[in-house]
């Protein structure tokens, strides 16, 4: 018996050092307000095929989560607060500092939140639209703010868009200000940092930055004209930190390449029968899931149009109608073939109707007639005498 015991002991000493040796400690922020720690949020690690753990953040923001899961891409990080918007982030979490975002209720703005690791210490945010450019020496522009800057490791690092305008074209990207004038520098790719881009109360789009790559510059996405994302995901270099300025970022901008991610053909079979599985949660009134399962079907073949305008119908009916418009405006760009046509059409039309139900006559006279252009139909010529009615121009 002794000698169990004595072996015992040895066992029990080094399973509770694996225990906090994969201790995974986050802290919790604000996105939108400097330094406010975020108290009583719920902080669950999720593994497939694994049951869930979870915390509490305490007053100053911290959780820690005794957990045997790696800490790599094949877990989760997912943090709830009522009056927030659920984070979803791929690990290595531990040790990093994350912001959330309070629920946004206008129909047209974005949030971008931008977070990274110990080093290098300071990353910038830029967002360039016309006549602005907003960073940490210009904070506000024309319905759009910096609302957080950091320059000490972590972030975070916040834009808002109040409003996002018709016809205007939004590029956001990273600037390594650390590394300024280190134009070779690999410190960006290395710096573990995330793009975080909210609509209304979700978290619509996340970035990782990419590896492997010299440079100081991250141009991340544009919003474009329509109000689609489109991807970049591209580091480049730039020389100073004083050349910087919206002429040479433009530069940047104009000539780096969209992205077009290939997706393998198991990827696709994949979304296609979750989105399937989507269309009978949707049909089955189990909106939440079918949600899930669209946006799980766009994660694997983020092309997939037809799960983009199912997701836009399930955010419509659910009442997270900012989302719905967001996705509508992306099965837009992406229709093609035979159902484009219809596709476009429906989607300007739902997109009417959200404005409509907001009062926000111009903007749904704007989507009707879009939706009239893609398709002729009397409902639309109904919906454009009712706005015109009304006021709109």
């Amino acid at each position: 018996m002794n000698t169990l015991k004595r072996l015992a002991l040895p066992l029990l000493f080094t399973a509770l050092s694996v225990q906090a040796d994969n201790a995974v400690n986050v802290q919790l922020l604000s996105a939108t307000v400097k330094d406010e720690k975020i108290a009583d949020a719920t902080v669950i690690l999720q593994k497939n095929g694994e049951q869930s753990l979870t915390a509490t953040s305490n007053a100053q923001g911290m959780a820690t989560i005794n957990s045997a899961y790696a800490d790599d891409a094949g877990t989760l990080l997912i943090v709830k607060k009522p009056g927030y918007s659920e984070l979803v982030v791929k690990c290595p979490c531990s040790d990093m500092t994350y912001a959330i975002s309070p629920v946004m209720k206008s129909l047209d703005a974005m949030r971008i939140v931008l977070n990274w690791g110990a080093k290098p210490e300071d990353l910038d945010s830029h967002i360039v639209y016309p006549n602005n450019h907003i960073y940490f020496e210009n904070m506000t522009g024309t319905d759009a703010l910096l609302d957080v800057d950091d320059t000490n490791s972590f972030g975070p690092e916040t834009i808002t868009l109040n409003v996002k305008h018709e016809g205007e074209r939004y590029v956001y990207a990273v600037h390594n200000f650390s590394d300024a004038s280190a134009p070779g520098s690999k410190r960006l790719s290395d710096s573990q940092a995330k793009v975080f881009v909210y609509v209304g109360e979700t978290l619509v789009k996340t970035y990782y930055v990419p590896t492997n790559q010299i440079g100081n510059l991250w141009t991340v996405f544009a919003v474009t004209e329509s109000g689609d994302l489109q991807d970049f995901n591209t580091i480049k270099a730039v020389t100073s930190y004083q050349r910087l300025q919206t002429s040479e970022f433009q530069s940047v901008i104009d000539h780096t390449s969209v992205s077009s991610a290939e997706y393998t053909s198991e990827a696709v079979a994949t979304s296609k029968a979750l989105n399937k599985q989507g269309e009978q949660a949707y049909h089955a009134g189990k909106l939440d899931d079918a949600i899930r399962l669209y946006q799980a079907a766009i994660e694997l073949d983020g092309s997939f149009g037809q799960a983009y305008s199912n997701l836009g119908l399930a955010f419509q009916k659910a009442g997270n109608v900012a989302e719905a418009l967001w996705a509508n405006r992306k099965a837009i760009a992406l229709a093609d073939g035979a159902s484009a046509a219809t596709v476009k059409a429906s989607s300007h039309y739902n997109n009417g109707k959200i404005y409509e139900e907001a009062g926000q006559w111009n903007d749904a006279l704007r989507e009707y007639h879009y939706a009239k252009r893609a398709k002729d139909n009397t409902v639309y010529d109904k919906a454009i005498k009712r706005m015109q009615e009304k006021g709109a121009k």
